[in-house]
């Protein structure tokens, strides 16, 4: 961890890690909608472009200006991501499908055609709330985040198709780690994830008007586990004198449960040793 929120603590932190990645890196972010507290380029920047990295994403599944192809392309141009990376829109040519093992919900997951295209994946994720998870970290953007455009309403539908909206919650919770454990095991340790706690609202990047975040900003953390570095940012959130917003849109939503779930199918582990680099 450290609390240097700038492109030296970022890369400070990614080299603390002594990754290795080999062969064609995606760097996986959100591209965030219009007025949310999305990644700026100028904090991850150097960090991009020093991997060689393409910037991957998918389209959403619930309309915005990022639900076609054409306009994520746009979006991505418009926040400045498209200046220090290629942008690739991982389903812009559908979905492949990725096995889901030991879990309850799924049995597949489908993410962008486009994912079997890199060798390394480095998630960086805009830690924050989220309006249906509870909050959104590591495991979502493996997840949802990773997932095609289908895949999303798979995964929030927990497999059973129909509306998105009206699945259990307990069952959408655990089918973002069941998604997210099918991405892993896929990628057999060539993934590493960056959270970085600035601008911690309680609403997602997939929203375009966020509330304003009512606490401070905490720092970045990163692991090889992101079961660990979701569990330790939410610890820090609960440390905090002023997390009682976020605090309470992550128990509405019984959102500790997706890292309950993701423990239990072996996706990784609550617990943590936090190291700071400062």
């Amino acid at each position: 961890m450290t609390t240097d929120i700038s492109p030296q603590g970022l890369q400070a932190l990614y080299e603390a890690l002594g990754a290795k990645p080999a062969g064609k890196v995606a760097v996986k972010l959100s591209t965030g909608e219009n007025g949310s507290n999305y990644l700026r380029p100028e904090l991850i920047g150097d960090l991009v472009r020093g991997l060689d990295a393409a910037i991957v994403e998918c389209n959403t599944a619930y309309g915005g200006q990022r639900a076609s192809t054409a306009m994520h392309y746009q979006v991505a141009e418009d926040h400045g991501y498209t200046e220090i990376a290629e942008v690739d829109i991982m389903d812009e040519e559908g979905s492949m499908v990725l096995p889901v093992t030991g879990g309850k919900n799924l049995t597949e997951n489908y993410v962008g055609s486009h994912f079997a295209n890199y060798d390394y994946y480095v998630v960086l994720s805009h830690f924050k709330g989220h309006a249906m998870a509870g909050y959104g970290g590591a495991v979502k953007n493996i997840s949802i985040g990773i997932a095609s455009s289908e895949g999303k309403s798979h995964i929030h539908t927990a497999g059973q198709g129909g509306s998105m909206w009206t699945a259990d919650q307990d069952s959408f919770l655990e089918s973002m780690a069941e998604a997210g454990k099918s991405v892993v095991d896929y990628l057999e340790g060539n993934i590493l994830y960056i959270n970085v706690m600035n601008r911690l609202s309680v609403d997602c990047d997939c929203d375009g008007n966020p509330a304003e975040p009512d606490m401070h900003d905490i720092g970045i953390l990163a692991s090889f586990d992101p079961v660990a570095v979701d569990q330790a940012c939410i610890d820090l959130v609960y440390d905090a004198e002023d997390g009682q917003s976020l605090i309470q849109r992550i128990e509405s939503r019984n959102g500790l449960h997706t890292l309950e779930w993701a423990e239990q199918i072996g996706l990784g582990s609550r617990g943590y040793q936090l190291i700071s680099v400062d």
